[in-house]
């Protein structure tokens, strides 16, 4: 082998004098600062880097609902039952978004239900409209389970129907703070003393009385009542019902006609599970 002589320019090169290797140091240190100053800023330029917390905090708290829910009643309904509020949930973050209102995704709380955070805007139509398309996504939901148990004679999606329908009845109810207590409150502030009474009934009705549910029931009726009476003196807050008669009158056929749907809808799933 022929020896191999070292680059000319490593043969040519002068020493280098301290001073010049610190001072190139400190200018590659730099070159190197402002290359990672560039990527950082890049980066937090991608909105998904603002985004991917929630969005990580959103599914972790679904996917906790889901192991709660399946190790009470088998993964399958778990899953569903899940989907089934997530639906729900989504119609009132689609709803907020499309009215340019900030809203934070679906927040699960296992066992619990789930909640989407959203400030309550000046216009009480559209915080009506935002509340009932809660239980009209959920109510959709409910009917395709119920349509694809038909066409498949499952009874298994029968059952999430009925539960789904059951759910969204449960919400309507005119009693604050549930869905149907804020569109009720559009439409006649009233209507919360008739809400608080119905969830009294359910209690008594289906003998839940367990410390969960008597919890429910104590939170509902204390936000309630109070709003309620405050209505029969004439104190309206005017964020909360509609002060137009017409379009009150509208938001009032289209819940009436929601909850009347709904009932049908679990009375007729009802039927069919217990035949």
């Amino acid at each position: 082998m022929q020896p191999v002589e070292p680059p000319a320019a490593i043969v040519a090169s002068p020493p280098k004098r301290p001073g010049g290797a610190i001072g190139g140091a400190v200018v590659g240190l730099a070159l190197l600062a402002a290359k990672f100053k560039t990527i950082v800023a890049v980066l937090l330029g991608f909105k998904w880097l603002v985004f991917a917390p929630k969005l990580l905090l959103s599914f972790g708290s679904m996917l906790l609902s889901v192991w709660l829910y399946a190790v009470l009643f088998g993964w399958q309904f778990g899953v569903v039952f899940v989907a089934l509020i997530a639906v729900h949930e989504l119609g009132h973050y689609v709803t907020f978004r499309l009215f340019g209102t900030p809203a934070s995704l679906p927040l699960f709380i296992p066992g619990l239900g789930a909640f989407v955070s959203s400030p309550m805007s000046d216009n009480p139509g559209r915080n009506a409209v935002a509340a009932i398309m809660g239980p009209v996504f959920g109510i959709a939901a409910a009917a395709a389970c119920w349509a694809w148990g038909i066409t498949t004679d499952a009874p298994f999606w029968i059952a999430a129907a009925y539960t789904g329908f059951l759910l969204n009845l449960f919400n309507l109810i005119p009693a604050y703070p549930l869905d149907g207590g804020r569109v009720a409150g559009a439409i006649d502030g009233r209507l919360w003393l008739v809400g608080a009474a119905l969830i009294v009934g359910w209690i008594v009705w289906t003998r839940t009385f367990s410390g969960f549910a008597i919890l429910i029931v104590i939170f509902v009726v204390v936000q309630s009542v109070p709003r309620a009476i405050a209505a029969f003196r004439g104190e309206v807050d005017p964020r909360m019902q509609i002060g137009v008669p017409a379009q009150r009158a509208v938001l009032a056929l289209s819940y009436f006609g929601l909850l009347a749907l709904t009932a049908a809808g679990a009375a007729g799933t009802h039927i069919d599970v217990t035949r």
